[in-house]
């Protein structure tokens, strides 16, 4: 029986990159027959409420988009049981560079054919007593959710890591100094002044930059990156040090690596995931604590025949 195939198209993302690359995408689909349909998304709540219908109509379920609809995509086919493919047509495309889905759409395309299917972990979080939601790449708290409201936001010709980094500066200008609270289950929480906490699945983070290195998607763990205080210069010294991944290296960075993680600010601050604003914590309030943990293996994914 041939293949079915749904994709699920952020036609925004990217600058509308997403509608712009289609063509790309369906020609090998259509070279090695099988069935395929396209649906346009109107919102990240859209896209996966498509995405439960075909994955439970056993359709194979490809994201083409960035990592908000990626992530959200792959949280709907992880819970109705299906398989997904990416085809990265975002400004980040963190997951799909973690999996070594290439950035190239008739590439990427052809790993719907030949690629193998591989299961690998998601991240749950949940703030306070609100229900929990599935993410694919990361949460963070601090300056690199402000600078992902800012690069949202912007209209700069930037795009990439470098869009990312003017982002980031500008988040940095405003920054006011906060208190974090790290627990990751051993012994008793880590409370510090500091810019961010950054809790990984996927190794790369903002464009490219590998924020978490040693992060993995099928260890059934998180990679927690904590930023503590200092001048702001010093961050800027983070930041260029994490695009060469050497940031490790820092007495002010932290690593850790647990399969639960809660994290909690002192003051008001958004939480973000994917590359969006988490929606129960826009702003996340002052000591509400974010559960954040591990979910191994929960989604049956297409990556590179190779890997």
């Amino acid at each position: 029986m041939a293949e079915k195939y749904c994709l699920v198209v952020n036609p925004a993302a990217g600058r509308r990159r997403g509608a712009r690359l289609l063509p790309e995408v369906l020609g090998p689909r259509a070279a090695a027959g099988g069935e395929v349909r396209v649906r346009e998304s109107t919102s990240l709540a859209h896209a996966a409420t498509v995405a439960t219908e075909a994955a439970c109509q056993g359709e194979t379920v490809v994201a083409v988009g960035g990592d908000g609809t990626v992530g959200r995509v792959a949280a709907a086919v992880a819970g109705a049981g299906g398989v997904l493919g990416i085809v990265p047509a975002g400004r980040g495309n963190d997951f799909a560079r973690m999996l070594g889905i290439p950035a190239q759409p008739a590439r990427a395309a052809a790993i719907l054919l030949a690629g193998r299917r591989r299961a690998v972990d998601l991240i749950g979080v949940r703030a306070g007593d609100e229900p929990e939601v599935v993410v694919a790449g990361s949460v963070y708290l601090g300056i690199p959710a402000q600078a992902a409201q800012i690069a949202q936001a912007s209209r700069l010709t930037a795009v990439g890591n470098l869009g990312y980094q003017v982002a980031g500066l500008r988040a940095l200008r405003a920054w006011q100094s906060a208190t974090f609270t790290v627990g990751t289950g051993n012994g008793t929480p880590h409370r510090f002044p500091g810019f961010c906490v950054v809790v990984a699945n996927s190794a790369f983070f903002a464009a490219g930059t590998p924020a978490a290195p040693a992060a993995s998607v099928t260890d059934g763990l998180v990679d927690v990156i904590t930023v503590r205080d200092g001048s702001k210069l010093s961050f800027v010294r983070v930041m260029l040090s994490a695009a060469r991944g050497t940031h490790l290296r820092l007495d002010q960075v932290g690593a850790a690596q647990a399969a639960a993680v809660t994290v909690a600010a002192d003051q008001a601050m958004p939480a973000g995931a994917d590359g969006e604003t988490l929606p129960f914590a826009a702003p996340l309030a002052p000591g509400c604590p974010l559960h954040i943990r591990a979910l191994p293996g929960v989604l049956q994914i297409l990556t590179p025949a190779g890997d």
